[in-house]
């Protein structure tokens, strides 16, 4: 029998106690032994709860408990989370999470604690919630070099991308909505400024590079400025609006970007509306591979802590390697030198002055389209930084650049 801790009894932290519960049965004939929880740890007053005798309220209590060697950190946010991980690896406890700050922030050091103490630390949960990608990027696709991963890592931004598309509502009108369902928080900052996608993207960076890329070095826009222009435009080019975390393999190096994207209607992301996710995933002998579902919700998100449970239970005393280390230089390419194509919207005063300057500027194929007193057209491919030079000069005043995928 596998003995477990939670420390954090919250949305994800109850989820998971009623996931173990629940498919008990199930759990103990994948893992050939049966995960007992031991312990739960929060403040917060649980005497009513049917198994209030789980419950306590100092970390100490876990951490010298030998019988537990496996504790699960649903806390959120670096403090105590991180503190309290520290102590349990160097326990020798198994540590596995669902905390996408802690993991993006401090997880090269977590990993070198884990490889000291002869336990591991594990983060399936972090990225995508209920959908299964830090696991199948460390074994399935173990065989191939990922040259990019990329995708909608933010269910709130995609359910008021979806909104701003489909029902022609505005940003502020579908997130006031986004906010009654329950999608976005009341501070819906991290969502919406790119911050949670951005540190999701970084865990996924730093597994294919091996080093750590730090979330604060990567460009990081959010979907605050789109609008019902842009939805409109973007529709005319065959194209809708997502908020994409990518990183790709540029040489020696990655370009990591966090920004809303021009996705082509081509594309399997672009049909990916409302709270789901969906990761691309590029390997130079699978090709492409798609994970999608639900990024977020309580029982999705716990039922991947559970299977990272499984895991370590089943592979409990085996060697632990660490994904990725503390970089020892930058790998990023910086975000003026990678080369794209970018959507810009304009109001211009003269159409015949904009055309012109476009056509002499840009291409002589590029088309711009009008709408009221608004115009956009699409850029050729070329460093971002030229094309930031080029419209530091246009007839027109710039409203909105985007990125096409």
């Amino acid at each position: 029998m596998t003995k477990i801790a939670i420390i954090g009894f919250g949305v994800v932290g109850s989820g998971v106690y009623e996931v173990i519960r629940t498919n008990a049965t199930q759990i103990t004939r994948t893992c050939n032994s049966p995960i007992d929880i031991k312990y739960i740890l929060d403040i917060r007053d649980f005497s009513n709860h049917p198994e209030s005798h789980l419950f306590v309220n100092d970390v100490n209590t876990i951490a010298n408990d030998d019988e537990v060697s496996i504790v699960v950190e649903t806390m959120g946010g670096l403090e105590p989370a991180n503190t309290f991980s520290r102590l349990m690896l160097s326990k020798g406890k198994t540590v596995i999470t669902s905390n996408k700050e802690l993991v993006a922030t401090y997880g090269d050091e977590l990993f070198a604690l884990a490889c000291e103490n002869g336990c591991a630390y594990y983060y399936e949960a972090s990225v995508g919630g209920g959908i299964p990608i830090i696991r199948p990027l460390r074994t399935c696709l173990a065989a191939n070099r990922i040259d990019a991963v990329y995708g909608i890592l933010n269910g709130t931004t995609n359910y008021i991308l979806t909104r701003m598309f489909q029902a022609n509502v505005s940003f502020e009108a579908a997130l006031k909505e986004a906010q009654e369902k329950g999608y976005a928080e009341k501070d819906p900052t991290a969502d919406v400024d790119g911050f949670d996608t951005g540190k999701k993207i970084c865990i996924l960076s730093s597994m294919i590079n091996g080093k750590k890329i730090n979330h604060e070095d990567v460009h990081t826009e959010g979907i605050r400025s789109i609008t019902l222009a842009d939805t409109e435009f973007a529709s005319a080019f065959g194209y809708s609006i997502k908020l994409i975390g990518s990183c790709k393999r540029a040489g020696e190096k990655f370009e990591v970007v966090v920004a809303p994207m021009l996705v082509s209607k081509d594309s399997q992301l672009s049909g990916i509306d409302d709270v789901f996710n969906g990761v691309m995933v590029s390997g130079n002998m699978l090709g492409d591979a798609l994970f999608y579902g639900r990024g977020a919700g309580k029982l999705p998100t716990a039922s991947a802590v559970v299977a990272d449970v499984i895991d370590a239970a089943k592979n409990a005393g085996r060697p632990y390697f660490a994904p990725w280390s503390k970089a020892d230089e930058n790998v990023l390419v910086d975000y003026d030198n990678i080369k794209a194509s970018m959507y810009v919207c304009v109001k211009a005063n003269s159409k015949e002055d904009l055309e012109a300057y476009v056509s002499a500027n840009f291409s002589d194929s590029t088309k711009v389209i009008f709408s009221g007193d608004y115009a956009a057209f699409i850029t050729d491919c070329a460093p971002i930084k030229e094309i930031k030079q080029k419209l530091a000069g246009i007839p027109a005043s710039v409203c909105n650049t985007l990125m096409v995928l």
